[in-house]
């Protein structure tokens, strides 16, 4: 798949996650891919950060914006409510070899976002939209950095907005769009609508468009891909706890057999070397912290047992996870529904969080709430 400048052997995306797609996460993603089919051919995306905080030069938004020397292409998303902001932020990524690659959040649902007017509360305003997807883009002009945008079906089903916003991205000179075919009153509940993607694919013709929602196993992502016609896949919640899926849809996508899911002992491996990673990037204490977040997306249908889950909960050092999961490595366990959901589910909202007057009218930019404060860590 071609994304601007970016030729991928392989038209998979990690979807960017707050607190999960950082350089370790990225990095042993790409190892599980090498050594399963022995290249890395898809998209890593970086976890998201806020543009006006980057351009402030933030120290939490700078320690996000580091990328592993093995990591090419370097792929980070940017969110912003703000043109000046935006074009500040893309700006600064080209002028100091940041990245090479930006995707733009506009589908994010957390209400503490789209209360104030971002995520995917923001393409509602179309002009706004517009202007912030033109200043990315014009920041980037005269470089390989291709500018691509990622939203949901809109606000609500009485508020759609995704055909307007992928032409509205084509047109301003976007290289890709990706749809989440879920509403933000949505969230995570139910299934996606792989509907609306094949919708916005017959919309949006001159450039690629991706897919994104409900795939947690390879089979997914062909079925995807033969159903709606889109051009690539997006995976969020599905490799939570699952590093190796990326590998196994390579496998599926090019017609190979899928390799079946690691052993109980394989899983420690990888447990391990995620810790090792964390501590590498992060420190021991906040390493073996942040994976604690990760045990029981790892443990999911693997014979663990709740103390082993408890014990894991609680390490503070790398010595720790490997005297805990040494019993474990020669275990041949498989497990039980490996394909499972993973991650955020819940139920829809009936109300979406957004400004005051918001839906008034769409072609009215409104009164965005400076959210610097709210999102100046990242």
């Amino acid at each position: 798949m071609q994304i601007g400048s970016l030729n991928l052997e392989s038209p998979v995306i990690l979807a960017p996650m707050a607190g999960v797609t950082n350089a370790a996460f990225r990095i042993l993603c790409r190892e599980q891919e090498q050594a399963r089919v022995g290249s890395v051919s898809g998209l890593y995306v970086n976890e998201m950060v806020t543009a006006r905080a980057l351009v402030e030069e933030n120290e939490s938004t700078l320690r996000m914006m580091r990328f592993h020397p093995s990591e090419h292409p370097r792929s980070m998303q940017l969110y912003t409510v703000d043109p000046k902001w935006t074009y500040a932020a893309a700006k600064m990524i080209v002028d100091r070899d940041m990245a090479d690659h930006i995707d733009m959040n506009f589908g994010c649902p957390v209400p503490k976002v789209t209360r104030k007017g971002g995520g995917s509360a923001l393409p509602y305003k179309r002009r706004l939209y517009r202007s912030i997807v033109r200043a990315a883009v014009k920041a980037t002009a005269g470089t390989d950095i291709p500018v691509t945008v990622k939203f949901r079906k809109g606000i609500d089903d009485a508020h759609l907005t995704f055909l307007d916003a992928g032409k509205i991205a084509e047109e301003e000179g976007a290289a890709a769009v990706a749809l989440h075919g879920r509403t933000a009153a949505e969230r995570y509940s139910g299934h996606a609508d792989w509907d609306s993607i094949a919708q916005l694919k017959e919309h949006v013709t001159d450039i690629p468009v991706l897919g994104n929602g409900d795939i947690f196993a390879a089979q997914d992502a062909v079925d995807m891909m033969e159903q709606t016609g889109c051009d690539g896949v997006v995976i969020g919640r599905g490799c939570l706890g699952r590093p190796w899926l990326f590998a196994q849809i390579h496998q599926a996508l090019a017609g190979e057999e899928v390799a079946p899911p690691p052993t109980m002992g394989e899983v420690a491996q990888i447990m391990l070397r995620h810790a090792e990673l964390l501590a590498e990037f992060h420190g021991e204490q906040r390493g073996c912290r942040d994976l604690r977040k990760h045990i029981a997306w790892y443990l999911h249908g693997y014979p663990a047992g709740g103390e082993l889950r408890r014990q894991l909960s609680r390490v503070v050092t790398v010595s720790d996870v490997a005297a805990l999961l040494k019993p474990y490595r020669e275990s041949t366990a498989q497990p039980v529904n490996p394909d499972a959901p993973r991650g955020r589910q819940g139920s829809a909202t009936a109300k979406v969080h957004l400004p005051d007057g918001w839906l008034d009218d769409p072609e009215q930019d409104g009164v965005i709430v400076d959210d610097h404060a709210l999102h100046s860590g990242g």
